[in-house]
């Protein structure tokens, strides 16, 4: 084993393995530190955050093919809205909107730039899963880009359980979007296997 068949360690073996466990131990430490917690989006810091994440929406999906809500989108009775905080620093947010009384929508899912690759985005879907689990969703959706930038979220969505589907709600076909669904029920795993 690690051998290249003159009997040494190649230069890279457990590179990647080291480089996993350092992103594991990131991670952990960053959810045993992070605090979620419903945000009334009254904070300068989360409305920057919007903006930086409403700005890169348009910067990377043509104009008819952002779906992210505004602020005023975000404040409305239907939507639960959540910031992740580190050491007063926010790091993170994500947004619960309700469909009907079987499920619900997963909307301004954002890392802050800074904190990328430390486990926010895992722990702000598993809140969101849990808290659609405790009103007795059955299913939840998200809707995504296509495009390569989006490939991270898409990737984080099907370790979530999320699988492919058509488009809910009032979205139409767009090939610029990707529809993705998770069936809920009352033994749910809201922390999966995933995180």
């Amino acid at each position: 084993m690690g051998s290249c068949g003159h009997g040494a360690q190649p230069p890279c073996f457990g590179v990647s393995e080291r480089r996993a466990d350092r992103a594991a131990r990131l991670e952990r430490e960053t959810r045993a530190r992070l605090e979620i917690r419903v945000d009334d989006l009254s904070g300068p810091e989360i409305r920057e955050l919007l903006r930086e994440h409403l700005a890169n929406m348009r910067q990377i999906s043509p104009p008819e093919s952002v779906h992210a809500l505004p602020v005023e989108g975000l404040l409305k009775p239907e939507v639960t809205f959540w910031s992740a905080w580190e050491n007063g620093e926010l790091l993170g947010c994500g947004a619960l909107k309700d469909l009907d009384a079987q499920g619900g929508e997963i909307k301004s899912m954002r890392t802050s730039s800074r904190h990328r690759r430390r486990g926010v985005a895992k722990a702000l879907l598993a809140c969101i899963i849990s808290e659609a689990v405790r009103r007795g969703y059955r299913r939840l959706n998200v809707e995504t880009g296509s495009m390569e930038a989006f490939e991270p979220a898409r990737q984080l969505y099907a370790r979530a359980g999320f699988t492919f589907c058509g488009p809910f709600a009032d979205y139409a076909e767009d090939p610029n979007s990707v529809f993705m669904t998770k069936e809920l029920n009352e033994k749910t795993d809201e922390i999966s296997s995933f995180v």
